[in-house]
């Protein structure tokens, strides 16, 4: 069977150019993102619609980064030319397109944004850009030059680009369901962006989540917990949606912080035992 699908490939070399497709479809969802937004900024009536659909595109676009990493294995196909190709896709729509999504409901809402100023706005985007991109970068070194990595757990070392991107826009499907009636997350959302940023670039660590559902066969409590996850979608769905990717967000700073004092108390005990030892 593995051989046949090997000769599948040989004989149609055009296979190992299904990766670089997908991660250009990557980067036109993030770039009719972009388009789309301006929609709001020119001035519409009703922008909540457009807002939505921009967000939903850009979530679109994380099912291509997925599977281009896949069919790159599959294919044999996997590069360093594919590497950075896959780094400059998700640069356009996991960082500069969800800034620019921010700052235009900014600026088309602003009068609901009261007391905050509007160049805050553009400098907190800025923040969330700027750290997307010194995350990009810092990832391909480490895959080019493995033994760089100064973690070696499982997992990512900070956010994943995608994973800020996914909570900048749960938030704004949710504005968007409730209509622009929640104006505090109109508030909240430039100052979410600037804490996503800095999340990507932190040592904070954070799952896997394709390793985590590929786990799921060998381990029984995984199995329910995603049974219980895939349910709560499709019960709830976008207010589900919302929950669950910012809980994984927020946990991985918040499980740091624990094992941070735990980690204290273990040198301070064998300190003390040290101590009392001599």
């Amino acid at each position: 069977m593995r051989r046949n699908f090997k000769d599948l490939i040989a004989h149609n070399r055009w296979l190992k150019f299904v990766p670089t497709f997908l991660t250009i479809c990557n980067s036109l969802c993030g770039f009719a993102a972009i388009l789309y937004t301006l929609h709001v900024y020119e001035g519409i009536l009703y922008p909540e619609p457009v807002l939505r659909t921009c967000a939903y595109i850009i979530l679109a676009a994380m099912v291509f980064d997925a599977l281009d990493g896949f069919a790159a294995r599959i294919f044999n196909a996997a590069s360093m030319h594919g590497m950075q190709m896959d780094s400059l896709a998700d640069m356009v729509t996991f960082g500069v397109a969800p800034a620019v999504i921010v700052a235009v409901m900014a600026h088309h809402l602003r009068d609901n944004l009261k007391p905050i100023d509007y160049y805050v706005v553009w400098g907190l985007c800025g923040v969330y850009i700027g750290c997307a991109a010194l995350r990009l970068a810092t990832y391909n070194i480490y895959a080019m030059f493995p033994e760089k990595k100064k973690y070696k757990h499982e997992g990512f070392s900070g956010l994943p680009s995608p994973g800020a991107a996914a909570g900048i826009c749960s938030l704004v499907i949710y504005y968007c369901m409730k209509e622009g009636e929640l104006k505090q997350i109109l508030s909240i959302l430039p100052f979410y962006a600037g804490f996503l940023g800095l999340m990507m670039v932190s040592t904070v660590r954070y799952t896997h989540i394709g390793k985590w559902i590929q786990s799921v066969r060998r381990n029984r409590i995984r199995l329910v917990m995603l049974i219980i996850f895939i349910a709560a979608l499709i019960i709830w769905r976008e207010f589900a949606a919302v929950v669950l990717i910012n809980y994984y967000i927020l946990t991985g700073p918040i499980i740091e912080v624990f094992m941070r004092i735990k980690e204290k108390r273990q040198r301070d005990a064998l300190m003390k035992a040290e101590i009392g030892g001599a």
